[in-house]
């Protein structure tokens, strides 16, 4: 049997066991039940919890445990604002640059037979308008980045562009939820983090990188001509 398939039907495994085993703890009640708790332990034990933090979110976010959000609203209210932005920025980037790396190299068929109806539209997407493309959807919480993480992997962006658009463009979004958590005990339900206002920013922000490069293209001639 190929190796890639082995170790593609290991992943796919690893992932469904990961979420239905870990996903029950992964909630806001219980992150808002164990905050006191960790608060003690993280003030005697700060880079042992920090560094724990940061190897737990690339591993959620890698293999797309459901209850990152859960995560970080937690590390904002453990770490602070600006420690945890830090930690989660660069976690969740890593993380997803591996949930990337196997789906180009691991998951393909997997990807390509659960998602293929979706996979065009990415596709013709990036061919079009390359990492502007992919920035718009990071700067979008509406759509489901562990799906983002699994198409791009099929498409011929490159791994490095994959990587410091993805830093760049959740970084907004990231932000916006850790300010979220650093009012943890006041927060009741995930859905009352992003208000509609919210939400409309960071559509006129998914916007427009691609706005700004068509504009740039129609009026380039003229510059150019003159």
């Amino acid at each position: 049997m190929n190796k890639k398939l082995v170790f593609g039907l290991l992943l796919i495994t690893t992932i469904i066991l990961l979420g239905v085993n870990f996903s029950q703890y992964l909630t806001l009640e219980n992150a808002k039940a164990q905050q006191v708790a960790l608060t003690h332990f993280i003030e005697d034990n700060f880079w042992l919890s920090a560094i724990s933090y940061f190897i737990l979110y690339v591993a959620l976010t890698a293999f797309s445990v459901p209850g990152a959000t859960v995560v970080t609203l937690l590390g904002a209210a453990l770490f602070g604002f600006w420690f945890s932005l830090l930690l989660v920025s660069f976690a969740s980037t890593i993380g997803a640059t591996i949930a990337f790396l196997s789906s180009r190299y691991l998951l393909k068929e997997w990807v390509q037979k659960r998602f293929g109806d979706k996979l065009n539209s990415v596709n013709q997407g990036v061919e079009k308008d390359g990492a502007f493309y992919l920035f718009s959807l990071r700067l979008i919480p509406i759509f489901p980045f562990f799906l983002i993480n699994l198409l791009m992997g099929l498409t011929p962006i490159s791994i490095s562009r994959y990587y410091v658009t993805s830093q760049i463009g959740m970084l907004p979004g990231t932000a916006v939820y850790l300010n979220a958590g650093t009012q943890l005990a006041e927060i009741n339900t995930l859905s009352g983090i992003l208000s509609p206002a919210v939400i409309a920013s960071f559509v006129l922000l998914g916007v427009f990188p691609i706005a700004v490069k068509w504009l740039m293209s129609k009026f380039r001639p003229q510059f150019t001509s003159q």
